[in-house]
């Protein structure tokens, strides 16, 4: 999805003969600038946004689609990501982060890893993301309760992959199970946790890494 029919046809290019069918949007920039409630979008599993416009609309873009289509996933290209635009962005629901630069050769693979329910944001942006929302709660803004939760070894392993920001496909590789299992540890980790997002489980975990009545079973 762009405003630039350029990017449009880039986008394509890049996906063709990767398995992926891309279907692309041409975004009407008045439109976008007036009234997001009336946007007519079509559905898709993941949807790969251009944020060369303004960082507000692309935000009020992607809350748009989070909310009317809470199952697809987001993705946002850019030609750089500082915290002002990456933070608010990532508050919203997306899951992937990607520069101009890379995307040429890095995003059929972070589409795959987005589509199966991974993230593919920079480990160091994502782990600055983390601070500033466990910052808040130390300071008295938005946090999530501390519980107790007791988690089986395998659960434990499959929250270590989540922190390491891997996708349901890397962690069945690297824990030498199928997808089918990590998704329904995963579910278990989120009824546990009482959270729906994966972004509140991660949350979640690290704010109760260390309380001692969160033991193995």
């Amino acid at each position: 999805m762009s405003a630039h029919a350029f990017f449009l046809t880039q986008f394509h290019d890049l996906l063709d003969d990767t398995g992926f069918d891309p279907q692309v949007h041409r975004l009407d920039g008045k439109l976008l600038g007036s009234d997001l409630g009336s946007l007519m979008l079509p559905r898709a599993s993941v949807y790969v946004i251009d944020a060369a416009t303004n960082p507000q609309i692309t935000t009020g873009l992607v809350s748009h689609i989070v909310e009317h289509y809470p199952k697809s996933q987001v993705l946002v290209l850019a030609e750089k990501f500082e915290e002002a635009i990456a933070f608010p962005l990532l508050h919203c629901g997306i899951k992937g982060l990607l520069t101009y630069s890379e995307a040429t050769e890095q995003l059929p693979r972070a589409l795959e890893t987005v589509s199966s329910g991974g993230y593919w944001v920079p480990r160091p942006l994502l782990a600055r993301f983390v601070d500033s929302i466990l910052e808040k709660g130390r300071n008295g803004g938005r946090r999530l309760p501390a519980i107790s939760v007791k988690v089986s070894l395998r659960e434990q392993q499959i929250l270590a992959a989540l922190l390491e920001n891997r996708s349901n496909k890397e962690i069945a590789n690297q824990l030498n199970i199928s997808e089918r299992t990590v998704k329904f540890h995963v579910s278990n980790l989120l009824a546990k946790y009482g959270v729906q997002r994966r972004a509140d489980l991660i949350l979640m975990s690290l704010q109760n890494w260390s309380v001692p009545t969160a033991s193995l079973q």
